[in-house]
């Protein structure tokens, strides 16, 4: 009897768009490295690890592995694996689990989306704000004119567990055009501690979007990932902080994916609390393959 695991599209409307994400029962019994090997072998953006399938102090185990290292937190991760252990494992209607990763503990709640579905909101941890990046070192890095970006808002990093560097971009035909000089993109990314860079404007893929983004991960394997939760919320973050609708919350509608062939809806909602901004992002959980590691 081999090990379980699960193919799920996370950010997705429907099969075979949003990120894919591999999830793996019964982590305990498999050594760090094999975890690593595993993850090479699925070659997703990332594979988690259910430690258990019982939860410690309220909350359930999970590792999470790139095909190159183990991260602290990411966003499809969490919502895909919590997604598996309600459904898989649980089979219980539950309202919320907590899942105890790297970064600390992060809160899933399950609601209903259109149509009677799914829909999966975790709470990040409290945005934290970085430095601001030359505009001129990010446009060359994206092959873009400084004039191609938003001169109202800062070129920054924002962490919410992984760093990320936010771009505002002028219009949506800029976001269609970028593309990464690897050797500048290396050059900087290798002297900071943002190796993630998300592009973002104001016009949506769709009518419906507020927002259209892409991200760029070169550093982990990724030239471009197609749905991105950490760095969304991210997103979030410095949306409220620099006021960016004008107000001190969001609550939005996000494509990405759209340039690769993988359309994604992430859902954004995020408030400044008297300084301290709650970062909330959503979406749905597809289940793609069920199968055994041998």
């Amino acid at each position: 009897m081999g090990t379980t695991f699960f193919i799920v599209d996370v950010f997705a409307e429907e099969k075979y768009a949003g990120n894919q994400l591999a999830v793996v029962r019964d982590g305990a019994s498999i050594s760090d490295e094999k975890m690593q090997r595993i993850a090479r072998e699925m070659h997703f953006s990332e594979t988690t690890f259910i430690l258990s399938d019982h939860p410690r102090d309220g909350g359930y185990d999970v590792r999470i592995f790139t095909p190159e290292e183990e991260l602290p937190f990411a966003g499809h991760p969490t919502l895909g694996t919590a997604y598996i252990i309600r459904n898989e494992i649980l089979k219980e209607p539950v309202e919320q689990l907590d899942l105890n990763l790297k970064v600390g503990r992060i809160p899933v709640t399950f609601g209903r989306g259109n149509g009677d579905a799914d829909l999966l909101w975790m709470k990040q941890m409290p945005p934290t704000f970085g430095r601001q990046v030359d505009r001129s070192t990010i446009a060359k890095v994206l092959n873009l004119e400084i004039s191609d970006l938003d001169e109202r808002f800062p070129v920054a990093v924002v962490s919410t567990g992984v760093p990320v560097t936010i771009v505002p971009v002028t219009t949506l035909s800029t976001l269609k055009k970028a593309s990464v000089a690897r050797d500048k993109y290396f050059a900087l990314t290798n002297n900071m501690e943002s190796r993630l860079i998300l592009m973002f404007s104001s016009e949506g893929y769709r009518p419906e979007d507020q927002l259209s983004v892409r991200v760029f991960a070169d550093y982990y394997g990724v030239p471009e990932d197609p749905a991105t939760g950490a760095a969304n919320g991210c997103l979030a973050g410095y949306l409220v902080k620099h006021r960016y609708f004008g107000e001190d919350h969001i609550d939005v509608r996000v494509g990405q994916g759209h340039e690769i062939g993988r359309p994604s809806l992430l859902l954004l909602k995020a408030q400044d609390r008297e300084g301290q901004i709650d970062v909330h992002v959503g979406g749905r959980v597809i289940v793609v393959a069920k199968g055994e590691l041998f």
